[in-house]
């Protein structure tokens, strides 16, 4: 006999253990018929049985009480499952359309496992454009274990054919990239990796579900910093992957338990919370972005803007297709070639904060080469056209007039306009 109360952290159901996420019939016949807004509200997420409680509560546990040895209600230690992090794993597969996730304690630690899963000789064709940190994560922990990556202009299936052989295990792409905003086209590189039997792998922070669905182009995995737009406030560090394969599914699970990189309750609470408001707050990114966009193009002391929205973007047209809209995230050039003159128009913004990271409500500026791409060595960074001078804004949610003004004032005190 159970000498302990029951508690049930999904619906009930019928014996075995207690799922962790939705089945995939219940996926299919509920939340992907639903608009986005309603998936991000309700999707995975089911009010606690055992009170009403409408909010997921916080299992601030390392341990879970068993009927007898090997006999549980599906947990039986916090790094393996918590029913917290099982409710956000369920909630924000729904959103990218996958029937599983997986919830790590850093975006870093998502792609950490995703490459633990290679071998000594195993090659990964990824973007010349990516973040500083997945760069010094290949080249500085993995490359020396005997794993070859090869970093070329996604966008060009040309250069991507050219370094596929026997020994490539997967494609690693941005879209948007950070910070140049290039635009890969998920639908093709998705139809090249099935081609030769290689994974498509799709970091997909700068758009979030919202904006992007990768596995419904074709990508066998996504993943997500949900420290970002997931997020939403500047409060949690988190990464997460979700695919569509079991297997796969089943091998990352295996990796995050074993090496442990998981979210504590309280993290997964908060992008639950976060997430409820992921439509609304990316709505008001995208009409930021696109006013503060047009204007720095139009600004007399700006002399180049990265941005998908123009149509004379080079991947405008890829973007428009696969996209529901253009983001926040904008970098740009100021006419001088003074690395100081660019540090200090960042340092002059009021509204804009001077930090690392994007994707929070408030609205963020930073300097690439010495902020999130200082890991790249110079050479390497200036190859790729991450130049010294490059700025890189997150636009936040503020009013758009005073994004501007903000922008406006800094610029014209850095260049003496």
């Amino acid at each position: 006999m159970n000498r302990y109360p029951q508690f049930c952290p999904q619906p009930p159901h019928k014996g075995g253990a207690a799922p962790s996420t939705k089945s995939k019939e219940d996926h299919e016949n509920s939340s992907s018929r639903w608009d986005f807004g309603t998936k991000a509200v309700h999707a995975g997420i089911f009010p606690d049985p055992s009170t009403g409680a409408i909010m997921t509560p916080i299992f601030q546990t390392s341990t879970y009480v068993q009927e007898y040895p090997g006999q549980h209600k599906g947990y039986a230690y916090a790094r393996g499952k918590n029913p917290t992090r099982s409710q956000l794993e369920s909630a924000l597969a729904a959103l990218e359309n996958a029937q599983h996730g997986l919830c790590f304690s850093s975006g870093m630690g998502a792609i950490d496992a995703v490459i633990k899963r290679l071998r000594p000789g195993d090659e990964v064709i990824c973007g010349d454009d990516l973040y500083g940190g997945s760069y010094r994560l290949f080249m500085r922990l993995y490359e020396p274990m005997g794993m070859v990556f090869h970093f070329v202009d996604l966008s060009d299936e040309g250069a991507v054919k050219s370094c596929l052989n026997e020994k490539t295990k997967m494609i690693w792409t941005e879209t948007p990239t950070n910070p140049l905003m290039k635009v890969a086209d998920i639908r093709a590189l998705s139809m090249i990796a099935k081609a030769h039997g290689v994974m498509l792998a799709v970091d997909n922070t700068f758009a979030s579900p919202y904006l992007q669905n990768p596995l419904d182009l074709g990508a066998d995995l996504v993943m997500h910093s949900a420290t970002k737009y997931l997020g939403g406030h500047s409060d949690v560090v988190m990464g997460f992957l979700a695919t569509n394969n079991s297997a796969l599914h089943e091998e990352l699970a295996f990796i995050l338990n074993s090496s442990g990189a998981n979210p504590g309750p309280m993290d997964c609470y908060l992008v639950l919370r976060g997430i409820k408001t992921l439509h609304l707050r990316m709505k008001a990114h995208c009409e930021n972005g696109r006013k503060v966009a047009y204007f720095l193009q139009q600004h007399p002391g700006v002399s180049k803007v990265y941005w998908p929205g123009f149509p004379e973007h080079p991947g405008h047209a890829i973007a428009q297709a696969q996209m529901k809209d253009f983001g926040g995230m904008i970098s740009f050039e100021l006419k001088s070639d003074q690395e100081e003159v660019a540090m200090r128009m960042a340092s002059y913004t009021k509204v804009f904060a001077l930090a690392e990271s994007l994707g929070g409500v408030e609205s963020l500026i930073g300097h690439p080469a010495s902020m999130t791409h200082a890991s790249i060595p110079r050479p390497q960074r200036l190859a790729s056209g991450v130049s010294d001078t490059l700025l890189r804004l997150s636009v936040g949610i503020e009013g758009a007039d005073d994004l501007i003004m903000d922008l406006d004032q800094a610029i014209r005190r850095a260049l003496g306009l």
